[in-house]
């Protein structure tokens, strides 16, 4: 499925709907250049599983935990992580096989390590549609 954005405020939107359908145990991993809008696409998804918190990327504490919403969210950010095995120090199989969702950014960088239904979701810019415009790619692979 792909969609497309011409502002931030519909990333957020399109954020918001996949959250008010996420399920216990899902697992999307956002990918996209910086300035892609991961964390503006995280920041709707936490919305629409009733998550009020100021939501902001993770990305020198690798992981985010907000527990307010209908499911707990398990936000990551792996951009930092040199090495997937790294992410068993931080416990990364009881959250990606909890009750929560898992929304881990930079996905694609531990991708030998997740599970086959991982949902994954590519934030791609095209200047020449404009600045703000993103092609939302998602796919179940």
């Amino acid at each position: 499925m792909t969609y497309e954005s011409g502002s931030a405020e519909e990333t957020f939107s399109f954020g918001y709907k996949m959250g008010q359908c996420a399920l216990p145990g899902d697992i999307y991993c956002l990918d996209g250049d910086l300035g892609t809008g991961k964390t503006v696409f995280t920041a709707g998804f936490a919305q629409g599983l009733a998550i009020r918190t100021h939501i902001c990327s993770p990305t020198f504490t690798i992981l985010q935990v907000y527990e307010e919403g209908r499911l707990p969210l398990y936000h990551f950010d792996v951009y930092r992580i040199a090495d997937p095995d790294e992410m068993e120090e931080i416990g990364f199989d009881e959250y990606a096989f909890g009750e929560g969702v898992c929304l881990i950014e930079w996905g694609s960088m531990i991708e030998d390590i997740l599970p086959e239904n991982t949902i994954h979701i590519k934030l791609e810019k095209n200047p020449e549609r404009g600045f703000d415009y993103r092609l939302i790619t998602v796919e179940d692979r």
